[in-house]
Formats: C-alpha cells, structure tokens, sequence
C-alpha cells in the first residue's frame, strides 16, 4: 500500500523559507511522477509543482515559478518542495501525491494516492 507522509510546515513570515518533505513508501519509488498540490480554506486544490520519476525534470504553476523548486531523493524515497520568498497567499495546506503513471500533470485527478498534508502559514 502507497503511503505519503508530509513534513516541514509550519508559520513563517513573508519573505521567508520553508523546505517541505514527502516520505514516501509501498512501492518502486523511481517509477512513477510525483507533485506537490496546496489547498486553501475555501479554495480548491491547487497545483504547486511536479516531477517526472527520475527527477531530471519538472513544471511549477506560475505562483510557484521562480521561488519554489521541487526535486526528488529516489534512493531515499524522498520528494521535496524548497520554497523561497513566500508569501501570505502561499498559506495553505501542501499534500504531496503520486500516480500509477510515468507521466507528469498538473490536475489532481490524475494522482491516486495523497498525503494528509502539512500546513503552511505565512504572516504579512
């Protein structure tokens, strides 16, 4: 069984830095493409960043463009999100997933498996 465990939230002031961690464990790590997504009390689940498997290369939304780097540890099982400058409209709750596919994407539909997330709080 897939599972997804977050770390590294936490209240922060803007302009700060947050690096966020996703354990994952279950199966073959370096085979399937992982992303970060991030919800808002209110909003929707939002696409943050995704890496493909082997973690050579990756996409951010344009909020994310610039201040956040998403990169993976396959020998760790690890996944991680550095995000710089942050910040108040960053607030929200971050959950890493991960798909049944190779293929990387920006819609949450398209992930299978969720963490429970970490929250993240920025302060003006």
């Amino acid at each position: 069984q897939v599972q997804l465990v977050e770390s590294g939230g936490g209240l922060v002031q803007a302009g700060d830095s947050l690096k966020l961690s996703c354990a994952a464990s279950g199966r073959t790590f370096n085979t399937y493409a992982m992303g970060w997504f991030r919800q808002a009390p209110g909003k929707e689940r939002e696409f943050v960043c995704a890496i493909i498997k082997s973690g050579s290369s990756s996409y951010c939304s344009d909020s994310a463009k610039g201040r956040f780097t998403i990169s993976r540890d396959n020998a760790k099982n690890m996944m991680y999100l550095q995000m710089d400058n942050l910040k108040p409209e960053d607030t929200a709750v971050y959950h890493c997933a991960t798909n049944d596919s190779p293929v990387v994407s920006r819609v949450a539909a398209r992930y299978d498996y969720w963490g429970q997330g970490t929250q993240v709080t920025v302060s003006s």
